[in-house]
């Protein structure tokens, strides 16, 4: 017979939201991951590891980011915490639990 355990529905990771708000900024400007990298002073290999959410940068490091894609360090997590709220209340009040079962 299968008990059924519930764990928290996963929300998602900061890293990956910044990423996601990250390439597209940049892409709706238009530019090449070069391009943002150049004026931010970092390789465009770590931007892109950034945007897929593979590195956790620094705020100095979002920060020059968000500046040479012409926003702010403050409206850049605002935006990742809007989105951040809204995947929270789109699987419900925050202990919401997700099931799963077990064969015994």
């Amino acid at each position: 017979m299968a008990d059924i355990l519930r764990f928290p529905a996963p929300e998602p990771l900061w890293r990956d939201v910044l990423g996601e708000k990250l390439r597209a900024a940049r892409t709706g400007r238009g530019e090449t991951l070069t391009d943002t990298a150049a004026r931010a002073g970092i390789s465009p290999q770590y931007l892109s590891e950034i945007e897929r959410g593979r590195k956790e940068p620094s705020s100095e490091m979002i920060a020059a980011v968000a500046g040479a894609l012409g926003t702010s360090l403050v409206d850049l997590t605002s935006e990742v915490a809007e989105h951040l709220r809204g995947a929270r209340d789109q699987t419900g009040a925050k202990d919401q639990r997700g099931a799963m079962l077990l064969a015994a």
